[in-house]
């Protein structure tokens, strides 16, 4: 099978036919992403690219783990990645597969990141805890 750019798919370059690329985004490519709140992580990706009277489908199966920071006490978390889907290419003359593999892992997270109840670091939730307000205190008047 020929070498491809996975980056710069040119979709003319292909004939009809099937072709897949297996690929994994691991904790080297999530660090070279600028403004990512990936920390790290592995998921191996399987892409199809099918192509019919130059009508492209493309179906990207993402399978691994992420790791980002929780949103309580800013450790480092994993969260699951499995993830199906076929992705529209019309009208795309190409195709950057780890970008769109990243775009797709990204948009798939969910949107609060927080360890299970008693995961967080025992230090940081002491502190928290110690700055909750008691519902039983009173409002002070203005």
């Amino acid at each position: 099978m020929k070498d491809y750019r996975l980056d710069h798919l040119i979709l003319s370059q292909f004939k009809e036919g099937l072709y897949e690329f297996d690929f994994a985004l691991d904790t080297s490519y999530f660090q070279a992403v600028e403004k990512t709140e990936l920390l790290g992580g592995n998921v191996q990706a399987h892409a199809q690219l099918t192509i019919r009277h130059q009508d492209y489908s493309l179906r990207m199966t993402l399978n691994g783990e992420v790791q980002v920071a929780c949103d309580r006490c800013l450790e480092p978390m994993t969260i699951p990645v499995q993830h199906d889907e076929v992705v529209e290419t019309d009208q795309e003359p190409t195709i950057d597969l780890l970008w769109l593999a990243y775009e797709i892992v990204i948009v798939n997270l969910p949107t609060v990141h927080c360890h299970p109840e008693g995961g967080c670091n025992p230090e940081m939730a002491a502190l928290l805890q110690s700055h909750l307000s008691s519902t039983e205190e009173e409002p002070e008047d203005i």
